[in-house]
């Protein structure tokens, strides 16, 4: 089984932490020059230095913004020839609530970070694999996917469900290019994606439905995933090990969405 991605540009959005970090180093330790894409060079400059600036970048860009997408995707390309290999991973949790108590910015911020990101790291990178191929990457979610009973979600569920959505449509138009488009859908993941997160506890009481898990709701680790083990996922999507899989949706959630 080759998953060497010895020669290959992977790009990662929301590089500095969390899934993003860890399918950074996970495909820089199998061979891939990495672009790291995120708002920010205060978590990505130490991954930069540690992997070598000879094999790592990092671009500045809002992955909702397409003038700065376009500008930062560009930049990666050009130093490493090109991009075989991405990874649309950005996104924010935004304010779970009520949705009578949404204010209509919070649910835009939420669907132009989640799904309008994911649709322009796929626009402006696809003139680049089409030169060869290759692969793309999508982290959608349980939420919206497989389970609905994560109450006042409704804003995040809805930017899981379209991205699993874009991703299939994708997979179609860009097989004939040799283009594989996956999409990974992780449970609990121990990562910083709840600082993102505005929970609106005594809203959400109106609208909560008891639920209750005497043994908790991850029987096979006992507790959150971590990074690592979605970016092990990554790595094999990207690798040509999973040359005849593209269109699908993974899920990696210890069975948590079954429950």
């Amino acid at each position: 089984m080759n998953t060497s991605l010895s020669g290959k540009t992977a790009l990662v959005t929301g590089a500095g932490s969390g899934i993003g970090r860890a399918a950074v180093i996970k495909m820089a330790e199998a061979g891939a020059n990495v672009i790291l894409l995120d708002r920010s060079p205060e978590d990505s400059d130490e991954l930069v230095q540690q992997i070598g600036v000879d094999r790592a970048l990092h671009v500045t860009a809002d992955v909702s913004d397409a003038g700065q997408m376009e500008k930062a995707i560009q930049e990666g390309a050009e130093k490493f020839g090109g991009i075989d290999i991405v990874f649309a991973n950005a996104g924010q949790n935004g304010t779970f609530t009520p949705l009578e108590h949404l204010e209509p910015e919070d649910w835009n911020a939420v669907m132009t970070t989640n799904l309008t990101g994911t649709f322009l790291t796929l626009k402006y990178t696809i003139p680049y694999l089409k030169k060869q191929g290759g692969s793309i990457i999508i982290t959608s979610s349980i939420n919206g996917t497989r389970t609905f009973k994560n109450f006042g979600f409704s804003a995040y569920a809805t930017t899981k469900a379209g991205q699993v959505g874009l991703g299939k449509m994708a997979a179609v138009e860009l097989a004939q290019f040799k283009i594989r488009v996956n999409i990974v859908c992780p449970g609990a993941i121990e990562t910083n994606i709840d600082d993102s997160t505005n929970m609106e506890d005594e809203l959400l009481k109106e609208i909560r439905i008891p639920i209750e898990y005497p043994n908790g709701n991850q029987p096979l680790a006992g507790g959150s995933g971590k990074p690592e083990q979605v970016a092990d996922l990554v790595h094999y999507l990207a690798s040509d090990a999973a040359s005849h899989v593209t269109g699908s949706v993974v899920y990696v959630d210890g069975i948590e969405s079954l429950l």
